[in-house]
Order: C-alpha cells, then sequence, then structure tokens
C-alpha cells in the first residue's frame, strides 16, 4: 500500500505560479513512477507530467516549457511547478503512484487538489 498526500492547490491569475507537492508513504520501495494527472469539469482525466524512478520525466504537451516535476527523494515527495499558468489549467490535480511487484502494477490516487486559474 501507499499513501499519497497533496498540498499546494488554491486560486491564481492568468500567467502566476504555484506549486503542487506530493508526498508518498508506506510502499515506496516498490515505486515505479509518480506523476500528475488533471481533470477539468466535463472533461475526462489526463496526464499532466510523471518521473520514473530513474529520473525520466515526460510531460503533456500543452505543458511543456511551463510546467517543471522534480522529486527529492529524501521525502519521497514529487513536486509540480506551475508556471505562466492559463485558465484552461483549471482542474482539478490528482497525484498518482504506480507501484510494480514482479509483473504486476498497481495505481493509487490522492484525493486531489483545485487548481483554479481566473482573473
Amino acid at each position: 500500500q501507499v499513501h499519497l498526500v497533496e498540498s499546494g492547490g488554491g486560486l491564481v491569475q492568468p500567467g502566476g505560479s504555484l506549486r503542487l507537492s506530493c508526498a508518498a508513504s508506506g510502499d515506496i520501495i516498490r515505486l515505479l513512477y509518480m506523476g500528475w494527472y488533471r481533470q477539468a469539469p466535463g472533461k475526462q482525466r489526463e496526464l499532466v507530467a510523471t518521473i520514473s524512478k530513474t529520473g525520466t520525466t515526460n510531460y503533456a504537451d500543452s505543458v511543456k516549457d511551463r510546467f517543471t516535476l522534480s522529486r527529492d527523494n529524501t521525502k519521497n515527495t514529487v513536486y509540480l511547478q506551475m508556471n505562466s499558468l492559463k485558465p484552461w489549467d483549471t482542474a482539478v490535480y490528482y497525484c498518482k503512484a504506480v507501484t510494480q511487484v514482479g509483473g504486476t502494477t498497481v495505481d493509487y490516487w490522492a484525493q486531489g487538489t483545485q487548481v483554479t486559474v481566473s482573473s
């Protein structure tokens, strides 16, 4: 089992910045990767960015050059730095962790944090 705790959402004006954090605890030795997804009203949940256990990052095209995903292994925490925020970045942001045991992967999701970009 992996337990995830998010923080950092809120209201920001267009062009502003926010940083989301996601701390993992529990069976973290089996972590394959962690990442952020988001879901806007009336839309499907979509990938924002992921980071593998080796540090390889992957970003959605819509956030490249604006968002940066990093991690602190000493704190088992990943950070999503979001700059130049746009109104269409408004969504509930979910942290996800994926573990692997043998050939089986298990997904864990945090509760979600609201990000609202509005003037």
